[in-house]
Order: C-alpha cells, then sequence, then structure tokens
C-alpha cells in the first residue's frame, strides 16, 4: 500500500474523530453538540479552520476551542479510548492558552 491508504491505515498513528475527541475531552456536552461545533467553523486544528465532524486528530495536533467567552488553545498529548472524568480529560492535552 502507499499513499493515502497507507496513511489511513497506519496502526503506528492513531486518530480519532474530531466530533469524538472533543465530546471526550468535554469540551463538548455530547457528541452531537460537538459535531456541530466542528462544523460551524468554531474550532481550528494546527490553525485550520475545520467545517467537518469527521476531520481526524492525532497525538501532537494543537486545537483552537471556544468555550463560553473564552478560547483554549490546547496541545493533544494522549488520545483519550473514551470519555471519562474530567480531571482524566484534562490529563489526555496541555493548554497552550486561555483567554479572549
Amino acid at each position: 500500500m502507499s499513499g493515502r491508504a497507507a496513511e489511513r491505515t497506519s496502526p503506528a498513528q492513531p486518530v480519532l474523530r474530531i466530533d469524538k475527541l472533543l465530546w471526550y475531552l468535554r469540551f463538548a456536552h455530547n457528541r452531537v453538540m460537538a459535531r456541530k461545533l466542528a462544523e460551524k467553523g468554531h474550532v481550528r486544528l494546527n490553525g485550520r479552520r475545520i467545517e467537518r465532524g469527521h476531520v481526524r486528530v492525532r497525538q501532537g495536533d494543537i486545537l483552537t476551542v471556544p468555550q463560553g467567552h473564552d478560547v483554549h488553545v490546547v496541545r493533544i498529548i494522549v488520545l483519550p479510548e473514551r470519555r471519562s472524568s474530567a480531571l482524566q480529560a484534562q490529563s489526555c492535552y496541555e493548554i497552550l492558552q486561555t483567554g479572549n
């Protein structure tokens, strides 16, 4: 396999859909809200505006996510396997910047 097909099936680099990630990391109350947040273009992945809920996120990616009146810029340290407590979710990312 070569090209994009190999990229999609590579076991070395785990990926997670951005809508699931936003829900797992508790930036959204449910997956539907997470998908809408992504589809409305409010989220950026590595500086690029996201308009689809199926965009794949990898470890080390930088997310810019609005939350209330603030905007959080975070680096993904580890991709969570499921939605868990807020404390465990916060251990999956590093906050780079918070504010307006």
